[in-house]
This record gives C-alpha cells, sequence and structure tokens, in this order.
C-alpha cells in the first residue's frame, strides 16, 4: 500500500532507518570490543578532527561528563589521547590514535562492503532513487 501522508512516511522511514542501523551494527567485526556509541565517538573525530570534551559532547548529544567517561575507556584502549589545548588551559584536546584510526577504517570497511553487496541486489533505478535520497537524509539527522 502506497504511502500517503506525512505521517505516514514518518513511520515508515523511522522504521526502516531503524532496520537498517540495527543490520549495520551487526557487520561490526567480531573482534570489535568497543560499544556502539564509543564507535561514534571514533567516527567524529574521524570525520572532525581533534575536539574538546565538550565539543565531542555536543556533536554526540550527551552531557559532558558522560562523554569524559566514554573518552577514558578510549583512552584505557589506546584509541585515542589527551592532549592540553592550544589556548585554554582548563581543556584538554582529544584526538585519534593510529590505533583508532585503524579501528575506524576497519569498521566502515566492512560495513560498506556490506551495504554495497545488498546495493548491488537493486536496480539501476532503485540505486538512482537511494543516491538522490541520502543526502536529503542526512540533512534530516542534522536537524535539532
Amino acid at each position: 500500500m502506497p504511502i500517503t501522508t506525512d505521517a505516514g512516511l514518518a513511520a515508515e522511514l523511522r522504521l526502516s532507518v531503524m532496520r537498517l542501523r540495527r543490520r549495520l551494527a551487526n557487520e561490526r567485526h567480531p573482534d570489535n570490543e568497543l560499544s556502539l556509541n564509543q564507535m561514534a565517538v571514533l567516527g567524529c573525530l574521524f570525520r572532525n578532527g581533534a575536539l574538546t570534551i565538550g565539543e565531542l559532547a555536543a556533536w554526540e548529544r550527551v552531557q559532558p561528563p558522560s562523554m569524559t567517561r566514554t573518552v577514558n575507556c578510549l583512552q584505557e584502549s589506546g584509541d585515542v589521547v589527551r592532549r592540553p589545548h592550544e589556548t585554554d588551559g582548563r581543556q584538554v584536546v582529544v584526538e585519534l590514535t593510529d590505533t583508532g584510526r585503524a579501528r575506524v577504517l576497519a569498521d566502515r570497511d566492512r560495513r560498506d562492503a556490506w551495504l554495497a553487496r545488498r546495493l548491488a541486489d537493486l536496480t539501476p533505478d532503485e540505486r538512482a532513487t537511494l543516491r538522490a535520497a541520502a543526502p536529503i537524509i542526512e540533512q534530516l539527522a542534522q536537524k535539532d
């Protein structure tokens, strides 16, 4: 049955995105012991470069104390390091280590490969529709 209302589209899109997220989460490397939240922080640092705890918390929409705990775990695992802020001695900057960068890339490669295999099963028109929809979905994800 076609979706004819914005409310129906919202419900269908929510469900589809949640299922895809769950499916992609299942494609993580079996040796990756980090949580999805910890991997999200590594991904944020990979995309944005070094950030303060407050900036990371804002990006991930969590409170700074929660982010401090996450960063502590990531530092213990060797995935991030802290260094003094260049202009504000009260703050520290968190950045990826080579280990963290490698973990992000391996995780991304594995999940991208799974999704590419699934996309190959679609028709060219279906893939074109998804190409057009991807930036719109990203825009929705960035709105407050």
